[in-house]
């Protein structure tokens, strides 16, 4: 299978041996059937990374779909689906000083952001403080009638046939999210997984408010933020229905970021009550269409809220940080085959060099080979972490794992 892209990129790295296609080996792999060796790929990287590792600057590369490409890893796609605000609020900026632009960002948020580098923007103040603020937004913003939300089945399906071209969005709002910039196949010949994206039943309910007010809204409006989850549920309800029938996915992905290094910003109360019904909602659906790996992108310790994501169906953790929860080894000893893995690389350890790498990925070396897990850089590879070290790990991974 060949990748195209608008421009050509060599690789310089050759795809992993294998016997197996990429969507048999991730399937396999992630179901605790026998493979013919570790599904390889990555997360991606910081911006920084582009500008100073030699291999991308000299190669041109500026992306992570050209990375994937110049590594050569291996095949896998989402079906990207806005289920968010539609229409979207349009970002303005407000003022530059010290550094730092003031926007109104797409969520309502009044926000401090760098002009340089990956950083996390300081969330200064939200568009939504009280109910009556909240129905507004809901009006104006979430309308299933919106003739957004309606996906165009069929233009989907002739950018998925097209090999030629790279897939373009089917409209501004909807479309496929191309982890390699490249094209899918029909379903009766395609060769890598393909996913599809389940939306954020509470992470995005914190981007509108800000952690400081969700926080306090889960105290002083309760039934307004159940609203704001309800809402989320049936927007990723709406998307699921359109498009489940007509295409036969692999996987499902969604992301939350509800949880820091000492556990998550929400009451368990809160997560089990109101939260977990709605994953469960979506887990019928999901299950329905023979769809039994659902993974959460949650960054920090989730061990406090991962018996409720088990219960309410997503059974997989993505890029699973160690630094701020635990080695991936403990959860996976302590869940069985009922918890999946991808990612838990240790970012720290690639930084640290030869010994700190080989030691971490000997350490992991039982849980690739027992299945249910994929490894990777824990996240972002960060800038701390060198081009010569990279290599090296991207090598060894390959002599341990492929």
């Amino acid at each position: 299978m060949q990748y195209y892209m608008k421009e050509q990129i060599n690789p310089l790295r050759k795809k992993w041996k294998s016997s197996m296609t990429d969507r048999e080996r991730f399937n396999r792999q992630m179901s605790y059937q026998s493979f013919d060796r570790c599904f390889n790929t990555e997360m991606g990287y910081w911006e920084e990374n582009y500008k100073e590792w030699d291999i991308f600057r000299s190669n041109g590369i500026t992306t992570k779909a050209q990375a994937r490409i110049l590594f050569s890893f291996d095949r896998i796609r989402t079906l990207g689906v806005y289920t968010h605000l539609i229409p979207p609020i349009e970002e303005k900026e407000i003022e530059i000083k010290d550094g730092k632009r003031i926007i109104i960002n797409g969520e309502g948020l009044l926000a401090e952001v760098s002009l340089g580098g990956s950083s996390v923007p300081h969330f200064l103040k939200s568009s939504i403080t009280t109910p009556d603020d909240w129905k507004r937004m809901k009006a104006e913003h979430f309308d299933l009638k919106h003739p957004g939300r309606l996906i165009n089945i069929e233009a989907v399906k002739r950018k998925l046939a097209d090999e030629t071209k790279p897939f373009e969005r089917v409209n501004d709002v909807y479309g496929v999210t191309d982890s390699d910039d490249g094209t899918v196949q029909p379903d009766s010949e395609r060769d890598y997984p393909l996913g599809i994206y389940c939306g954020s039943m509470i992470g995005k309910v914190r981007d509108m408010l800000t952690f400081e007010g969700l926080a306090y809204a889960i105290y002083d409006f309760p039934d307004m933020v159940e609203d704001m989850v309800e809402t989320m549920c049936r927007c990723t309800e709406h998307a699921l229905d359109q498009l489940l029938p007509h295409f036969d996915f692999d996987f499902a992905s969604g992301w939350e970021d509800i949880c820091f290094n000492h556990g998550p910003i929400v009451s368990l109360d809160f997560f089990k009550n109101v939260v977990v019904p709605r994953y469960k909602r979506i887990s019928k659906k999901l299950k329905a269409n023979n769809i039994n790996l659902w993974y959460t992108d949650c960054d920090g310790d989730i061990r406090l809220i991962l018996p409720f994501l088990l219960e309410g169906g997503i059974n997989c953790l993505y890029p699973f940080e160690v630094k701020s929860c635990v080695h991936p080894g403990v959860l996976l000893d302590e869940y069985g085959k009922d918890l999946h893995i991808i990612g838990g690389v240790d970012k720290m350890k690639l930084a640290e060099g030869p010994e700190a790498i080989k030691t971490c990925l000997e350490s992991l070396e039982k849980y690739v080979a027992r299945g249910g897990f994929i490894p990777f850089c824990d996240h972002y590879c960060p800038p701390n972490v060198s081009q010569q070290n990279y290599l090296y790990y991207l090598d060894l991974k390959e002599r341990m794992f492929g």
